[in-house]
C-alpha cells in the first residue's frame, strides 16, 4: 500500500511541475502575441504615414517646383521651342532604295 502511495504522490507530484510549466508556457506565449500585435499596430501607422508623406512628395506642383529650382528647367513657350525639320529625308530614302 505504502508504494502504491508513494507512486501515487510521485505522479501528483508530476503532473504538478507539468502544470506549472505550461502555464508559464502559455503566459510567455500570450506577452509575446500582445507584443507582435502591438508592432503591428505601430507598424500600420507608420506605412499610412508613409504612404500620405509619398502622396504629398508627388504633387504637380512640388515636381514643377524642383525641376525649376534645382534642375534649371523652364516651361516650353513657342519663343524658346526649336523645332527640328527632316530635310533631306526624301533625298535620303531615295538612296536607301
Amino acid at each position: 500500500m505504502i508504494r502504491l502511495n508513494l507512486v501515487l504522490l510521485l505522479a501528483v507530484l508530476a503532473s504538478a511541475l507539468y502544470l506549472v510549466r505550461v502555464q508559464y508556457d502559455s503566459r510567455r506565449l500570450y506577452s509575446e502575441i500582445e507584443r507582435a500585435q502591438n508592432e503591428a499596430r505601430r507598424l500600420e501607422v507608420e506605412n499610412e504615414r508613409l504612404q500620405v508623406e509619398k502622396r504629398a512628395q508627388a504633387t504637380p506642383a512640388r515636381v514643377e517646383r524642383l525641376a525649376r529650382e534645382q534642375l534649371h528647367m523652364k516651361p516650353a513657350t513657342p519663343a524658346i521651342t526649336q523645332y527640328v525639320t527632316l530635310q533631306g529625308t526624301a533625298a535620303h530614302a531615295e538612296a536607301a532604295r
